[in-house]
């Protein structure tokens, strides 16, 4: 009597609901959780088949299932959880886990059905896709918005600069779209991505490979954007002669170490970035930040054009006389009728395809270069891979 007593009380207040039926579908028993689900009293349902908690077509499935286990006495869903769909004593439905059990007692047999319901789930996976979708129209309408501002300045580029009388027009135009980006697309960007990484946070106990696909095309894509904004504006600030030359001593080894971590995060699968110093000094004097660029651009233009399990070798020599760094990759290389225009503004490789960039990389690095009295050298063979040189003076 103790056991029974304990077993009803268990039932009772399980807080999923419990109903068991007979052989015929007949319900014996239904738990309060259950009630609950369904809006109906025990006296409303026991006795009754179980078919009265079932919508369309749900309803007739049961009574053929029911028919096809007593000819052939094979339970089809016994041990097996499955999602369906029930409903109310109010006409509404729901969506609920069922899981069925088969016990045998007093020699007859009693089927056991386990209900978790699944409604605040479903709304919530609903609510995630609603998100992301919105989310990934957004990205879309800015950067095909923003694709559009930069081909328009391209577009008018070429236009004013044959002439030398608009070349005061391009400077105005260009000041214009540098000050627009800075501020209208900056902000929305930063909240594009922020959107995305917390709609990846919320979506993780979802497990769902659609939304972590969309997450990452959307952050890649921001990626993007906020790399051409940045090129734009340091192409700016350049031309409107608003880079400041800070020299300070600094130690170059620990410098570059510390950019090839970071870079390697970035490295494509498999892909080694290895750093070598030749020399016993390491003690320089240079801008940081404008070497920080140089360095950062040459790596990251070796990492974007070669291939997955490669490496990036990046050395940096000091002599008496002058400072040298070589970045060298085994990527696609660059053409020999392209070489001429390599470091011309807005210019691409006729091999770099699909591969995104805005062909303003090594321009800046250059003129980097040259602002701290340093050139740039490389050699290139398709196919081959690519080396590249920059030299400082110390004297």
């Amino acid at each position: 009597m103790e056991n029974a007593a304990l077993l009803k009380a268990i039932i009772d207040n399980a807080i999923d609901g419990i109903i068991t039926i007979n052989e015929r579908g007949g319900v014996e028993s239904i738990n309060p959780a259950a009630c609950k689900l369904f809006l109906y009293t025990p006296e409303d349902v026991v006795g009754n088949n179980i078919s009265m908690l079932m919508p369309p077509p749900y309803k007739s499935q049961h009574d053929e299932y029911i028919a096809r286990y007593q000819r052939t006495d094979d339970p089809h869903i016994i041990g097996i959880g499955r999602e369906v769909t029930g409903l109310r004593k109010n006409g509404t439905t729901f969506p609920f886990r069922l899981g069925v059990s088969e016990v045998s007692y007093a020699e007859r047999k009693i089927f056991a059905g386990f209900i978790h319901d699944l409604s605040r789930e479903k709304e919530a996976e609903e609510q995630l896709k609603e998100y992301a979708a919105h989310l990934e129209e957004l990205v879309e309408s800015r950067t095909h918005s923003l694709k559009e501002t930069v081909m328009s300045l391209q577009q008018a580029k070429e236009e004013v600069s044959s002439s030398l009388v608009k070349e005061k027009e391009l400077g105005q135009l260009k000041s214009r779209f540098v000050s627009m980006a800075s501020h209208e697309f900056r902000t929305p960007l930063s909240a594009v991505q922020l959107s995305a990484s917390l709609i990846e946070k919320y979506a993780q106990p979802y497990d769902n490979e659609n939304i972590k696909k969309h997450v990452a095309k959307i952050k890649g894509s921001v990626g993007i954007l906020t790399g051409i904004l940045n090129d734009f504006l340091s192409l700016e600030k350049l031309e409107a002669g608003k880079v400041q030359v800070t020299r300070a001593q600094f130690d170059l080894v620990k410098f570059s170490e510390e950019i090839t971590e970071e870079l390697q995060l970035v490295a494509k699968q498999n892909q080694s970035i290895i750093y070598q110093h030749t020399g016993t000094v390491s003690l320089v004097n240079l801008d940081q930040n404008l070497l920080r660029h140089c360095i950062t651009n040459l790596i990251g233009n070796a990492i974007k054009y070669s291939g997955e399990n490669t490496f990036i070798e990046f050395n940096t020599e000091i002599s008496p006389e002058r400072c040298v760094l070589t970045i060298r990759d085994n990527g696609i290389g660059i053409p020999e009728v392209d070489q001429k225009h390599l470091f011309e503004a807005f210019f691409r490789a006729h091999n770099t395809g699909s591969i995104p960039g805005t062909g303003l990389g090594l321009n800046i690095v250059a003129r980097y270069a040259g602002l701290l009295d340093g050139k740039v050298d490389f050699k290139s063979n398709v196919n081959q891979g690519t080396l590249f040189t920059i030299t400082f003076p110390l004297a």
